[in-house]
């Protein structure tokens, strides 16, 4: 008797394919249900518009399909390269992205200029765009704020013989760029720095800086005090706490909020995760890792904003899963 092989061929077997997903649970469904990209868009060409060429040449992609492309490649952090091969292999990234039936695929150059057009006034306007639609859903800012910073690792330098001989001496050479690396605990790390606010309530991102990670934390604390918060408690680890800040803090009708003896042991045991922030910190950390793949202030400031607005766009499609609502 023949055996019949395992494998069976269908015409339709794409469109069966693209069923079975659905039922399994597409996230980039969810995350398409949670949020308004076409207005995200529009934002960002009201923010960085798109020079006009009076010589024609071939039609540029639609800012929207462009977006999601921005927000796919941070959601996983993929490079440019990875970005372009995803597109042309994934059923569900191109159904995403609004090519599922698109003969043209946006290569990986089409990507790099899309995000040197718009830049970072594009990625705050990405955000802070997220930051009115969770408003508008009723996502307020409640319970107090949350602040830390965190390190993004970027792209070591590669040392020459004269770099390296004021390194030892625990100096930077004159012709580094701004970068940098910044002892901690003896040992040297190089990259960014993301400083957020976080509110107590929903743990959205609701203010940010960057900066490079040579920049203490405490040096970026009122520039993402967040005024709008509910509650006028802030929470922020011992980096922070100074008189002239408890002063100002006090002047401007905040609390502080210190730990109770019982926090103060747990603290002891967890260190550094005992703050909610960390959770944040960790589900970026998830999204493929807080890595950057770029050189200098500019790009770096780019892909963290985006870091934050992604992360905010992926909490809120996980409360829209599991129903919850603002209070």
């Amino acid at each position: 008797m023949k055996k019949r092989p395992a494998i069976k061929t269908d015409l339709f077997a794409d469109c069966q394919q693209r069923e079975k997903i659905d039922k399994l649970g597409d996230p980039l469904v969810e995350i398409e249900g949670a949020i308004d990209l076409e207005a995200l868009a529009l934002e960002v060409d009201r923010m960085a518009p798109r020079s006009v060429s009076l010589q024609g040449g071939r039609p540029p992609f639609p800012a929207e399909t462009m977006v999601r492309i921005l927000v796919l490649k941070r959601l996983y952090n993929l490079s440019d390269e990875q970005m372009e091969y995803q597109l042309l292999d994934r059923m569900s990234y191109k159904r995403f992205c609004g090519l599922a039936q698109a003969a043209n695929i946006p290569d990986r150059t089409t990507v790099w200029v899309f995000e040197n057009r718009i830049g970072e006034a594009g990625a705050k306007a990405i955000f802070d765009g997220l930051s009115a639609q969770l408003l508008k859903k009723g996502f307020i800012a409640r319970g107090g704020q949350i602040i830390d910073a965190t390190r993004v690792p970027a792209p070591r330098q590669h040392f020459t013989k004269d770099a390296k001989e004021p390194l030892n001496e625990d100096a930077m050479p004159a012709d580094w760029k701004p970068v940098k690396r910044r002892q901690k605990h003896g040992k040297s790390h190089y990259g960014y720095k993301l400083t957020v606010n976080v509110d107590k309530r929903y743990k959205f991102i609701r203010k940010i800086v960057t900066d490079t990670t040579s920049t203490h934390d405490s040096q970026h604390f009122e520039a993402v005090m967040d005024p709008a918060n509910t509650s006028r408690e802030v929470f922020a680890d011992r980096g922070y706490p100074c008189e002239e800040r408890e002063a100002w803090l006090k002047a401007n009708g905040y609390r502080n909020k210190p730990l109770s003896e019982a926090q103060q042991r747990r603290n002891h045991g967890i260190a550094k995760t005992r703050a909610c922030v960390e959770h944040v910190f960790a589900a970026i950390a998830q999204m493929g890792g807080k890595l950057i793949r770029t050189i200098g202030q500019a790009r770096a400031n780019f892909a963290m904003t985006m870091m934050a607005a992604c992360y905010n766009l992926k909490r809120l499609a996980f409360f829209q899963r599991v129903g919850i609502v603002p209070a």
